[in-house]
């Protein structure tokens, strides 16, 4: 029998629907099919909690260091596309800034304020788009601030971003990368490499450059400022989708405000930013009955096992009481834990609490409905409100 023959809910499965609405397919599989080939996919899906977590702990079995890694291809390797001692080398100097008191000393006073400064622009009007007024240039000006690029402003680093976003997606879809990705990725390198030269700035890269060359310090400024700008624009925004769309949770969050924390980690679980982590087997594996052959691509879903209802009771159902909500893999696992997961649920955690406490009567706009898109990094398009 065939590869496909063998896991007929796998070769049912298209990344159309995936895109659109993964959490029926997640389920299926997960129940069926917990490792299975999609032949869309080229690959094996992992839809199991307790599996997504052996391929994500184990990074000498299931390795990102392969030539097909996408964002390698466009920006070098770094943290993100590297394994073993050349990962913890390039991952170590950044992060020191990112452990948890280093997180809100250094961080909340800036957040709060960039967090006002755009609730200020906003308020007049009694009506937003929240996705690109608000979520997003709150994460480019954090970003921003946290790397301490010398003279690149939020608009600057935004534009980077798209470019080079987009090149990583092009070729991620088998499309050829165009020449813009390469060209704001050299101008990024610059500023980079301006900023490092100045030996006397307070700024994380000079001091990640102590221990890596400027080109290292580069392709990591570039992988940070990726996790900075997509994911936690996500993570904002499907926060608020979640509690705004759900009046009775909303109520026991403003009756409680220590709940906010459980209502970021459970909007977390039930729609991560990133919904998939890819890795490459290095050897011939049987991960639960299915066999993997070395150099497959094995991608993990972090939406699928996020949902898992062996370690989540109820698992469709948003529950800010949830008592074990940090289990959920969002930030990934294992050595590609998100370097600065702290910083992303600090600004998520400070971005909500001004939204409810100054815009009181804050709630979805009826007439603009939104949900969540995307195969690969999932948020709403736009998410419409009023107040």
């Amino acid at each position: 029998m065939s590869t496909a023959g063998a896991f007929p809910l796998g070769a049912s499965t298209t990344l159309a629907e995936l895109a659109r609405d993964p959490h029926p397919p997640l389920a299926r599989l997960r129940a069926g099919e917990p490792v299975s080939w999609l032949p869309e996919l080229n690959g094996w899906l992992v839809t199991r909690r307790d599996l997504a977590v052996d391929v994500m702990r184990d990074s000498a079995t299931f390795t990102v260091d392969d030539p097909r890694f996408s964002t390698a291809q466009v920006v070098g390797p770094s943290m993100l596309s590297l394994d073993g001692a050349a990962h913890a080398r390039h991952r170590e100097p950044f992060a020191a800034p990112f452990r948890p008191r280093a997180v809100h000393d250094g961080f909340a006073a800036f957040i709060e304020r960039e967090t006002d400064r755009l609730i200020n622009g906003l308020e007049p009007s009694g009506a937003a788009e929240l996705r690109r007024t608000f979520a997003g240039p709150l994460a480019v000006a954090v970003v921003t601030e946290a790397l301490g690029l010398a003279g690149a402003t939020t608009d600057t680093v935004l534009a980077w971003y798209d470019a080079i976003v987009r090149a990583v997606s092009d070729i991620t879809e088998g499309v050829a990368a165009g020449p813009a990705g390469a060209a704001a990725y050299a101008e990024l390198r610059a500023a980079v490499e301006t900023t490092i030269a100045d030996r006397h700035a307070s700024s994380l890269l000079v001091a990640a450059a102590d221990r890596l060359t400027p080109p290292e310090v580069a392709s990591n400024a570039a992988v940070m400022m990726f996790g900075g700008i997509e994911t936690t624009e996500a993570m904002i925004t499907n926060a608020l989708l979640h509690l705004l769309g759900d009046p009775a949770q909303l109520a026991l969050v403003r009756a409680e405000p220590d709940l906010l924390d459980g209502a970021v980690e459970e909007s977390l679980r039930l729609e991560p930013g990133a919904a998939v982590v890819d890795r490459y087997a290095t050897r011939d594996v049987v991960l639960g009955t299915a066999a993997v052959r070395r150099g497959d691509l094995v991608t993990v879903s972090l939406t699928g096992a996020n949902r898992d209802p062996a370690a989540f009771p109820d698992p469709d159902r948003f529950d800010v009481r949830r008592d074990n909500a940090r289990l959920q893999l969002g930030f990934a696992h294992g050595p590609h834990h998100c370097v600065a997961a702290h910083l992303a649920r600090l600004e998520t955690r400070i971005a909500l609490r001004r939204l409810l406490d100054r815009l009181p009567a804050l709630r979805l706009d009826p007439e603009r409905p939104a949900a969540p898109h995307g195969l690969v990094f999932r948020k709403p398009p736009t998410l419409h409100v009023r107040w």
